[in-house]
C-alpha cells in the first residue's frame, strides 16, 4: 500500500488519525483529527506532535518528547501497545485519547513512518476518577468509624464538660469559656485534663475532633 493509499484509508475511519515522519515531524492530519483536536491540517502539518498537542500521562508529567518510548519502539520495528495520553486542543483544553501506533514502511521508497489512531476516552476517564474518589471516600469514612468505636470514652463526660467542648468547637477561647461557665482558669485547665483522659486525646482540638465524630457535642 503506498502512501497516497494509506492515507484514503485513513480518511474513512472515525478515529483521528495522523503520522509522523523524521522523528516527531506531522505529515499528515486526518479530518476526524481536525475534528477531535481542533487543528486544522495547516496547523497541524510539519509540527512535532510534541509540541502540539503537549501530550501527558497519568501523573501529569509530560510523556510526549523527541525521545519518547514510541518513537524508539519504532526505531526498532517493536510493536507499541495503545496507551491512554492527556492531551492539548487548539482551544487550550486537556482531553484524554487512547492512542494506537502503527510502523508503515514505503516500499518504494524504503521510508518509514509512524502512524496513530486516537479515540477520545475522557468521558471514561471522569467516570473513572469519580469512582475512585468514591472508594476513597468510602474508605475513610469506614477508617472514622472504626476509629469511633475503637475509642470510645473511658468514663462518660460530665455536663459541664460537654459543654465546655461545644464552645470550644464554637471558637471560643479557654479563658472566655472560662469566663462565661463562671470558673477559674485553673478549673477550666482540669476540666479539659479529665476531657483528654476520658476520649484518650491528648489536646483541646484533638478532643473536639474526636468528640465531633462520636457525636457527642
Amino acid at each position: 500500500m503506498l502512501e497516497t493509499e494509506l492515507f484514503d484509508f485513513l480518511e474513512k475511519t472515525a478515529d483521528a488519525a495522523f503520522a509522523l515522519r523524521d522523528g516527531c515531524e506531522i505529515c499528515y492530519w486526518s479530518q476526524s483529527a481536525v475534528e477531535l483536536f481542533g487543528f486544522t491540517v495547516k496547523q497541524a502539518k510539519g509540527k512535532n506532535c510534541f509540541e502540539l498537542l503537549d501530550g501527558k500521562g497519568v501523573l501529569g508529567t509530560r510523556v510526549c518528547h523527541q525521545r519518547c518510548s514510541v518513537l524508539e519502539s519504532a526505531s526498532y520495528a517493536i510493536g507499541a501497545p495503545d496507551f491512554d495520553l492527556n492531551v492539548r486542543t487548539a482551544k487550550g483544553k486537556r482531553i484524554w485519547v487512547n492512542l494506537s501506533t502503527l510502523n508503515y514502511l514505503n516500499p518504494r521508497t524504503g521510508r518509514g513512518m509512524l502512524v496513530h489512531l486516537a479515540r477520545d476516552i475522557t468521558a471514561r476517564k471522569r467516570r473513572l476518577e469519580l469512582a475512585e474518589k468514591m472508594v476513597t471516600i468510602a474508605q475513610e469514612v469506614t477508617a472514622l468509624e472504626r476509629e469511633a468505636e475503637g475509642a470510645a470514652p473511658v468514663s462518660p463526660l460530665s455536663t459541664q464538660e460537654i459543654e465546655i467542648l461545644r464552645r470550644f468547637a464554637a471558637g471560643v477561647s479557654s479563658a472566655e469559656v472560662a469566663r462565661e461557665l463562671k470558673i477559674s482558669p485553673q478549673t477550666m485547665r482540669n476540666h479539659l485534663h479529665h476531657i483528654n483522659q476520658k476520649l484518650r486525646t491528648h489536646n483541646r482540638l484533638e478532643a473536639v475532633m474526636h468528640a465531633m465524630r462520636r457525636g457527642l457535642i
